[in-house]
């Protein structure tokens, strides 16, 4: 049965139709993605704790699958709802799961240390931007071969799913630390809308930053009560949310009766030793929670993809921001997560000067330190912000553990040999 949802508008790549076979446009999308050496990368990539350090630790790669498994069910949900969706119109479970496989896809290693690290190292040359680096793989590196096609050649609905935010770094008055996309995007953004521009009232900035299509605000509800909710847990059973550092945590923050109820639910499963069970059936309750409303814009008349949004309960955002807020005061500000950011700023500081030195200010003596393929993209790139930008690629390509290795490599004497390669 065709699903009246999308139409071609939607299937379309950048290089044209969807090329299908016995699945549809989105299916592909998501098979691509899963099959992908960059998606296989976020098993060894941190999404709190070290990758590595225990086998319960969730990676980017768990909680990539995590937010694909919510997202699917707010689309089952909602079409099980009352509403505007029915058997043949509705929000493709495919699509929304390819989206939520994807979204992070760009992270650098060391997660949020090592994403406001590279933030620094590019502040003069782009930015560096998550979102946006996922959106340079999906558009450039995944899948590029030497017949000259770059990327994965996605959906515009996937390519739009992706996009948290759809605002320039050079659109900004002041260089933004994070919420953009690069320059060198600006084509992407003249795809998703189909050469539309967007009116005044969505000028670059917070405002058109917040104008997602449906899939993306289902992708970044997943996201948030995927977070929101495992960071406590992971936070718990690493030993750095105890009762004792809870209880003085909410002393003096937590007066409201929501705040209250969380916190006693919170404590009660700590002691019970059932807080995956209770934070189970929170995942749930943010599930049912979402809703769609009609929107009129100026994509609502060419997408059903603009045509609704997601709402989500307030009470329900409400409890999300409580939790992400916990696990930042207690974990994220806690002395061992800032020594890893310490770390992590000294690991890719380093190695960006090695690189900086040989590939873009040689000396007399150059040493080829990079791998061939990427000192050649390298010695290729025109200009120093062409250069910083390959430099910034290949760090944020790499996992904590080749990171890692590729540093001991570098400045430890005792570490590796000329056998040593990966």
């Amino acid at each position: 049965m065709t699903n009246r949802f999308y139409g071609a508008f939607d299937t379309e790549t950048p290089a044209g139709a969807h090329k299908t076979d016995y699945r549809n446009a989105f299916q592909i999308d998501r098979d691509r993605i899963i099959h992908a050496h960059a998606f296989r990368k976020l098993q060894s990539k941190t999404q709190v704790f070290l990758s590595g350090e225990y086998d319960f630790y969730r990676t980017r790669l768990t909680h990539s699958m995590e937010v694909a498994q919510i997202g699917r069910s707010i689309c089952q949900f909602l079409r099980s709802a009352k509403g505007p969706l029915g058997d043949d119109f509705f929000i493709d479970a495919d699509l929304v799961e390819a989206v939520c496989l994807a979204h992070d896809l760009g992270h650098p290693p060391f997660g949020h240390s090592g994403e406001r690290t590279l933030q620094e190292l590019m502040g003069r040359w782009g930015g560096f931007e998550g979102n946006a680096q996922t959106l340079l793989i999906l558009t450039q590196t995944m899948y590029q071969d030497r017949s000259g096609v770059r990327g994965m050649q996605p959906s515009r609905a996937l390519l739009d799913g992706i996009l948290k935010y759809k605002t320039l770094h050079g659109q900004f008055k002041a260089p933004p630390a994070n919420h953009f996309l690069y320059d060198t995007q600006r084509g992407v953004i003249g795809f998703v809308f189909g050469g539309k521009k967007p009116p005044a009232s969505l000028s670059p900035g917070d405002r058109l930053n917040r104008f997602k299509s449906v899939e993306c605000q289902i992708m970044d509800w997943a996201d948030d009560a995927a977070y929101s909710l495992n960071d406590i847990v992971d936070g718990v059973k690493a030993g750095f949310l105890t009762i004792d550092r809870i209880e003085a945590w909410a002393d003096g923050k937590v007066g409201d009766a929501m705040g209250v109820r969380l916190l006693d639910e919170l404590l009660d499963g700590i002691r019970r030793e059932r807080l995956e069970a209770i934070f189970s059936d929170r995942i749930g309750a943010f599930i049912t929670a979402c809703r769609l409303r009609e929107r009129t814009n100026f994509m609502s008349r060419r997408t059903n993809r603009y045509r609704y949004e997601l709402v989500v309960d307030p009470e329900a955002q409400r409890q999300a921001l409580f939790y992400k807020t916990m696990a930042n005061d207690i974990i994220f500000e806690s002395p061992q997560l800032q020594q890893m950011e310490h770390k992590a700023r000294k690991v890719l500081f380093d190695l960006w000067d090695s690189c900086w030195r040989n590939y873009v200010e040689p000396g007399p003596r150059v040493v080829r330190i990079l791998p061939p393929a990427v000192g050649r993209l390298l010695d290729a790139a025109k200009g120093r912000k062409a250069k910083a930008r390959q430099i910034c690629d290949w760090l944020s390509s790499l996992t904590d553990g080749m990171i890692v290795r590729t540093y001991r490599r570098l400045f430890d004497p005792e570490f590796g040999s000329i056998r040593d390669l990966s």
